[in-house]
């Protein structure tokens, strides 16, 4: 959420900034709505200290002063009554809209309409040669016995699989193994809810906008949440926190439920855009500081390359243009490993810094030491590593002609110290 009072100074950067995100959002009816507000809180302040001037008065009054001082005191209470229904129409009006406001994006993020014409930064890693034909995912899954598509449809319908035998200690393996890395490095592993109340995903930009994307479970007034990241970031919601305590950092791995509404015909082969995978997410609360947040959407980013490095996997980094940036991100950095049967890089990771945007929606704060003042904290997030959808670069990158998978090295231990997979015999 926007502060009003930056909306107040400049509108038009607000407008600017909704229609580079492809957000709608009606700021001149903002602005109005704001003004009406701001004028009938003020009359009814000065009505609040009219009122009681006169009742301090009425005891030291003759009679007819007293009669003539007590109805201007219900003249008074009835233009009360009159101000607070307007603001209780005005009120529900404006926090709508104030919601909708998007975040102006920073200004080293490229202009663009779509992931398009995201800017790539640089390259990782080479991409491997073969001297023989490579299968996909599917097929090598297939033919392994470790990817069952087929019955997960059955089940559960599109979009839905199966991870079997060393398919699944593989997809567990590259979790644990991004969890501990996280943990070395000084994050707190956080075991979180996966059902969280639309207050919670309103905190953290996910509605409004989000809720056809949300599997939402009307009975419970719950949803199931498509990252970590939620309740991670709304871990202090409401509090005020102590400047000493920032930064905050944690690692939480999750189960992730994501309807892809709007994504019919998109991506349907595999592994790659499906209902249901499992993600370690990182989040940093810090202080109000620009700085401080520029310094961790770094560190973030680091975190996760780390990860893609130790597993040998090649990638490359974008600036997300504008066009492809969330409501409330103020900058993007994307992580695309080298998938070939997609022939192309394809998104792994996010890495997302939000400024205050996040925490006002949440009310988060920290007392700031010096001033004794309630600031309000600054979030970021990244994927660590999200699977199955790192398992296509994993199993079709490490095949070898006979059809078996080279286990990465950092991954052996996770998997009783097994080199390859291999069919079944």
């Amino acid at each position: 959420m926007i502060d009003i009072k930056l909306i107040r100074e400049n509108p038009q950067k607000f407008k600017d900034a909704a229609k580079a995100k492809h957000f709608d959002v009606d700021i001149d009816k903002l602005i109005e709505i704001d003004q009406a507000l701001k004028a009938t809180k003020q009359k009814l302040q000065v009505i609040t200290t009219d009122k009681n001037q006169i009742g301090k008065s009425i005891p030291r009054l003759a009679n007819d002063e007293k009669q003539t001082a007590m109805a201007q005191l219900a003249d008074l209470k009835q233009q009360q009554a009159d101000y607070d229904e307007q603001i209780k129409q005005l009120q529900p009006l404006f926090d709508d809209l104030i919601l909708h406001v998007a975040q102006p994006a920073d200004d080293d993020v490229p202009l663009g309409a779509d992931d398009t014409q995201n800017v790539e930064i640089r390259k990782e890693g080479q991409i491997p040669q073969f001297d023989f034909e490579l299968a996909d995912h599917v097929q090598l899954g297939l033919d392994l016995g470790i990817i069952d598509i087929e019955r997960g449809v059955k089940l559960a319908g599109t979009r839905n699989y199966f991870l079997k035998g060393d398919g699944a200690l593989l997809h567990w393996a590259v979790l644990r193994f991004a969890v501990d890395l996280m943990v070395k490095r000084g994050y707190v592993p956080m075991s979180v809810p996966l059902l969280v109340r639309d207050a919670t995903m309103q905190g953290t930009a996910y509605f409004p906008g989000g809720e056809d994307q949300a599997y939402r479970m009307k009975k419970d007034q719950l949803n199931l949440v498509g990252t970590a990241e939620v309740p991670l970031t709304a871990y202090h919601m409401g509090e005020i926190l102590n400047e000493e305590q920032l930064p905050l950092k944690y690692v939480g791995l999750s189960t992730c439920f994501r309807r892809e509404a709007g994504a019919a015909g998109k991506d349907t082969y595999g592994l790659y855009r499906i209902h249901q995978f499992d993600k370690v997410e990182q989040v940093v609360v810090c202080r109000n500081d620009p700085e401080q947040s520029m310094k961790f959407h770094s560190e973030i980013l680091s975190n996760a390359e780390a990860v893609m490095q130790a597993l040998k996997l090649p990638y490359r980094i974008v600036n997300v243009c504008t066009g492809d940036l969330g409501r409330g991100q103020a900058k993007k950095f994307d992580i695309e490993a080298w998938m070939p049967s997609r022939k192309n890089y394809c998104e792994t990771h996010s890495a997302s810094k939000f400024y205050d945007f996040q925490a006002r929606r949440m009310n988060l704060r920290y007392k700031e030491t010096a001033t004794k003042k309630n600031i309000f904290c600054h979030t970021l997030n990244n994927t660590v590593i999200a699977s199955p959808r790192v398992l296509i670069p994993l199993l079709e990158l490490y095949q070898n002609p006979d059809g078996s998978i080279n286990i990465p090295e950092v991954l052996q231990p996770y998997m009783n110290n097994k080199q390859k997979i291999t069919k079944p015999t």
